[in-house]
């Protein structure tokens, strides 16, 4: 996957992008096949923003997230990628092949 951190009115600096990746793992976990994100931190006033992009094999997905702590922010918006891409992986996965295959091991 590629990971790319863009700050706005904010210096992104070694922590910040080691914590955005390791929250990030989380959803590489749940879904081995995205290809790139962008992820955009900053700040207006006292509130943090982060906004990202994915993209995976076609499709795109977005999330957004205002909080007053910058790490809250990041949390809460890969909370809301990760649950995106987990609803997108149960309707991508074929659940009637599961049960053709109980279908067959019935015994008469």
């Amino acid at each position: 996957m590629h990971l790319t951190i863009t700050g706005h009115q904010l210096e992104v600096t070694e922590p910040i992008r080691n914590y955005i990746e390791t929250k990030f793992e989380r959803i590489k976990r749940h879904f081995d096949q995205v290809l790139n994100a962008h992820v955009i931190i900053s700040v207006e006033k006292v509130r943090h923003k982060s906004e990202a992009t994915m993209h995976i094999g076609g499709k795109d997905f977005f999330a957004d997230s205002t909080e007053d702590h910058l790490y809250k922010s990041i949390d809460l918006l890969v909370d809301k990628l990760d649950k995106q891409i987990r609803r997108h992986k149960d309707k991508v996965t074929d659940h009637h092949r599961e049960e053709a295959f109980k279908m067959n091991q019935v015994s008469y």
